[in-house]
């Protein structure tokens, strides 16, 4: 079990610190300055920053006493009626020790019934003098529109590349270690603008003797090396169907990937074939059928030699 969390011991306790969401955190900095706070809609993928601005706005806010007027809730685990009624409500009317108001962020409320949504609407009318709600989801078509007409909608976008990748070199150096620049493509690669991800992948890869490397970080991850799926596909292409194969075999069995991993970065890598754009379509289309045969339990080996058989007669029309 790994000794710290590096997620928590680097999450920026000032909004200005927050990086890849410049316009959102100067939204929110206004609201702080003045010592003010509406309810607020904070919605975007995961790991772009939506609970370390939460928590941002607390420690401006509150200082020292922030723990005391900020209750956070994830509403993945206590999605029901009775949560919003009871705890809640509870931490709700109860008037703040420091501070003109509390904080609620409920974090995944996305996740909530239909239900519990109305029921937490006539919660923040209610409470509205003495509690301020910040809601944090994946998808802000599933909040009900009488929550959103009450909140200020921030909507957070992935973080960029650069972004990522100048936090990683900022935790590598405080914690010394040596990261190579080939390490930390494929760090921001794998991410996916999670900046939580990066962070765990980074983690990992720590606790591997010697010094962190591309290699080092695709077997931390289990994860297909993007080089290695792309020469499966040129090898396709070239109709050398048996070299193909040997390759998917040993991404399957050697490497022990799975088919829904390998076949979505089959998915990445047809975008870097030089080959023409109505090719690219027709792989692009039998991928998805044979995703979704994966999806459905089919087996991946046969699976996945099929769709290597279609890029290979691809490649020869």
């Amino acid at each position: 079990m790994l000794e710290e969390i590096w997620t928590e011991k680097y999450r920026p306790r000032l909004l200005k610190d927050v990086v890849g969401q410049e316009e959102i955190t100067k939204r929110l900095e206004s609201f702080v300055k003045n010592r003010t706070l509406p309810h607020c809609l904070f919605a975007g993928p995961a790991g772009v920053g939506k609970t370390t601005c939460a928590l941002a706005i607390a420690h401006e806010l509150f200082g020292q006493n922030w723990r005391s007027n900020f209750l956070e809730l994830n509403a993945s685990d206590e999605r029901g009626i009775d949560t919003v009624r009871v705890k809640i409500k509870d931490f709700a009317r109860t008037m703040p020790l420091a501070g003109m108001f509390k904080i609620v962020y409920l974090d995944e409320a996305d996740s909530l019934t239909k239900d519990a949504q109305h029921a937490l609407r006539r919660t923040m009318e209610n409470y509205s003098a003495a509690c301020r709600f910040i809601l944090a989801c994946n998808y802000s078509s599933r909040i009900i529109l009488p929550i959103q007409s009450r909140t200020a909608v921030f909507r957070f976008s992935p973080l960029r590349q650069e972004d990522i990748a100048g936090f990683l070199k900022g935790i590598a150096s405080a914690e010394g270690l040596a990261v190579d620049e080939a390490a930390y493509r494929s760090m921001v690669y794998l991410s996916e603008g999670d900046m939580r991800r990066a962070v765990n992948i980074l983690q990992t890869a720590a606790t591997m003797d010697g010094s962190i490397t591309e290699e080092v970080v695709y077997a931390v991850t289990n994860r297909a090396d993007p080089k290695e799926v792309l020469t499966m596909l040129e090898k396709s292409l070239a109709g050398d169907f048996k070299a193909s194969r040997n390759q998917l075999l040993k991404l399957l069995y050697e490497r022990g990937l799975a088919g829904e991993d390998i076949i979505k970065e089959i998915y990445s890598q047809t975008f870097s074939l030089n080959i023409e754009d109505e090719k690219k379509l027709a792989i692009i289309e039998k991928i998805g059928e044979y995703e979704f045969r994966l999806t459905e339990g089919s087996n991946p080996q046969i699976q996945l030699e099929a769709l290597l058989a279609q890029i290979t007669l691809v490649g020869k029309k």
